[in-house]
């Protein structure tokens, strides 16, 4: 059962960690990386360096219309690559995040989270929430 009362408000948490989480990532890679470092990192693992500032520039405003709410599910979904890119550059490193180089799950766990995020909607106080319309009855839970 869901707890329409509250609900609103567990989206909105999921929603500000993950925009925080995203915020998070693109200042790592823009002060502690270096977008030339980040540029270097992605040629060592057999992707484009030119692929840095997209990826930075998706992580830094993606977060930011997460956590605001704007148009979040959509961005959100639309992010999804990106983890999932991410999710296949840690995968040969193993299991736990803190690994060398980095494990699967923190990447695969986000991927999820943002897939939640898009299912779930942008919950409360929301700038301009985005509503995904389908020609079916809601279901109750």
């Amino acid at each position: 059962m869901i707890d329409n009362r509250l609900a609103p408000y567990g989206a909105l948490g999921l929603r500000i960690a993950l925009g925080l989480m995203f915020i998070a990532h693109a200042y790592l890679k823009l002060v502690i990386f270096t977008p030339a470092g980040f540029a270097g990192f992605l040629g060592q693992v057999g992707l484009p360096a030119f692929l840095a500032w997209p990826i930075i520039l998706a992580e830094l405003l993606g977060g930011l219309a997460i956590l605001t709410g704007f148009y979040g599910r959509y961005v959100s979904l639309l992010l999804l690559p990106v983890l999932l890119g991410a999710l296949m550059v840690h995968a040969p490193n193993g299991w736990v995040f803190n690994a060398p180089n980095g494990g699967w799950e923190y990447p695969a766990f986000l991927a999820l989270t943002a897939l939640a995020h898009g299912l779930i909607g942008d919950g409360a106080l929301a700038l301009k929430p985005a509503r995904l319309s389908w020609n079916t009855a809601p279901v109750s839970a």
